[in-house]
């Protein structure tokens, strides 16, 4: 397929254990390397508390342990950690059975349909809680990523609202964004361009992703129908999104090294939907889709 790169995103990590070790993750590379593929991103079991992202007595310790994680990273060779700051719930989906295109399955968000409240780890927090929390967060750890040579690509919410079941969100808006950067200007503080989570913001994506431009460090490729209070995942080629134009702002005005993986595929005919939006059957039309837009934009150019 042309595919050069590959994201880790580990589940879960077992024995008792908060993040992956240094053996961990050069048994993840060497792995990779054997199969001939680049490990560019590692995303998902990254040691961030809630306490981190709150703000909460005990944080400058998780925040060390942060630190050794990412110094793992770059000893091994890895480029990219993606991270998120949603603290009580992360990514949230009220349904993973949604019909679409040929009886394919594809995921919802309905905010009428979210229950409960805060928990009592995230209880009484406020938005510049938060704020304070992720600016102390970055110019903690920003530092370390510089000498050890990993990039941080923060995440939006998902969905981008400014709360969730009573807990404050932050990192939903453009806005945002500029003052998540200019907390530590860097090139290795930047951006996890998440497309579905900055339509549901209601932005023009083409011009978010030149706004960005290389503060973008990685990419993922999806669309959502609809905003951040209700949203279905839809077919990559099915959404609102221009998405030749995204491809052409994305080959203008990000550095070609960056990233881009195919993110929420639908469920595919045969497949059982126990990983909504992993499947391989949509993973592998998306990476042709991909592939198509990069080839044509590039005939543009010539």
């Amino acid at each position: 397929m042309g595919v050069e790169k590959a994201v880790i995103h580990p589940l879960e990590i077992g024995d008792g254990r908060t993040y992956w070790t240094y053996d961990d993750l050069q048994g993840l590379y060497n792995w990779l390397t054997n199969a001939g593929l680049e490990f560019a991103i590692l995303e998902g079991s990254v040691p961030i508390s809630d306490r981190v992202r709150l703000g909460r007595e005990g944080r400058d310790e998780d925040i060390e342990v942060f630190k050794r994680f990412l110094r793992n990273c770059g000893e091994v060779g890895i480029p990219v950690v993606c991270y998120d700051w949603m603290a009580g719930v992360r990514w949230a989906r009220t349904a993973a059975h949604v019909e679409s295109r040929g009886g394919s399955y594809v995921t919802e968000f309905d905010l009428a349909k979210v229950q409960g409240g805060p928990t009592s780890d995230t209880a009484n927090a406020t938005h510049e809680d938060v704020w304070e929390a992720l600016e102390h967060f970055l110019r903690e750890v920003t530092p370390v990523a510089e000498e050890v040579g990993v990039k941080l690509g923060l995440h939006p919410d998902d969905p981008p609202r400014r709360s969730l079941r009573g807990t404050p969100r932050i990192v939903d808006s453009v806005e945002a964004y500029d003052r998540v950067l200019d907390a530590y200007d860097s090139e290795y503080n930047g951006v996890t361009f998440c497309q579905g989570s900055f339509a549901a913001m209601g932005v023009d994506i083409p011009e978010a992703i030149e706004h960005f431009g290389d503060r973008i460090n990685f990419v993922h490729f999806r669309d959502v129908e609809g905003d951040a209070d209700r949203f279905v995942e839809t077919w990559h080629d099915d959404g609102p999104t221009d998405m030749l134009a995204a491809m052409r702002a994305y080959e203008e005005h990000v550095d070609d090294n960056v990233p881009m993986r195919p993110d929420h595929v639908p469920t595919m005919a045969g497949e059982d939907n126990s990983n909504p939006g992993y499947h391989t059957n949509g993973r592998l039309f998306v990476i042709g889709y991909m592939r198509g837009l990069r080839e044509q934009v590039r005939a543009d150019r010539s």
